[in-house]
């Protein structure tokens, strides 16, 4: 005979009154610094997605992050061209920053990389900004999933260094990274142009 398991009298919670929202969920340990690069990751996948284009990230990792590829019939250099792309995460900065540009630093060594011109195969930088609190990076509903809360990107083709062992860089925030986004890249790179 087969037994239903029954719940424990002395764990049951009483449900919550309504509008009351509820508990948080007991999250894994994992350290936010992970978790971040898993969710900006997560947020590449879907704008590559629905772009279009392809994703493969080079093994081993030599500083830079992911390779995306985009074919169409009206690039002219090639049927099919690819950028280099680096992801950062902060939650240092708040989201919809105001005025043109926002800081970001990277340390030197990694600005070299992704500055060095002429190149044969373009790099951008794409920093996402998350909210502090995991409670507050998604929002699923039954017409969605919004994933907080924003890539931006920058093509720091040419930029200085100017630090002792660290460079502040201008992100600027007209430059949302989205589906659209990534293909007007593409189809900038497929006629001989830059990102």
């Amino acid at each position: 005979m087969a037994l239903a398991a029954q719940p424990d009298p002395g764990t049951q919670h009483a449900p919550p009154h309504p509008g009351t929202p509820p508990d948080p969920p007991r999250r894994g340990a994992l350290a936010t610094t992970a978790c971040m690069e898993t969710l900006q990751v997560a947020y590449l996948h879907a704008v590559v997605a629905a772009a279009g284009c392809t994703l493969s990230q080079p093994f081993p990792d030599n500083g830079i992050d992911w390779h995306i590829s985009h074919s169409a019939p009206g690039h002219t250099v090639d049927d099919e061209v690819t950028i280099k792309v680096q992801l950062k995460a902060t939650y240092q900065i708040a989201p919809q920053p105001p005025g043109p540009a926002f800081p970001f630093t990277l340390d030197n060594a990694h600005l070299v990389k992704l500055a060095r011109t002429p190149v044969a195969v373009h790099k951008i930088l794409v920093v996402m900004l998350v909210p502090r609190s995991r409670d507050d990076w998604l929002r699923a509903r039954h017409d969605g999933l919004d994933l907080r809360h924003c890539c931006y990107w920058t093509n720091l083709a040419g930029h200085p260094v100017t630090g002792r062992n660290r460079t502040t860089v201008r992100i600027p925030t007209t430059r949302i990274f989205d589906d659209r986004a990534l293909c007007e890249i593409m189809n900038r790179i497929g006629a001989g142009g830059t990102p």
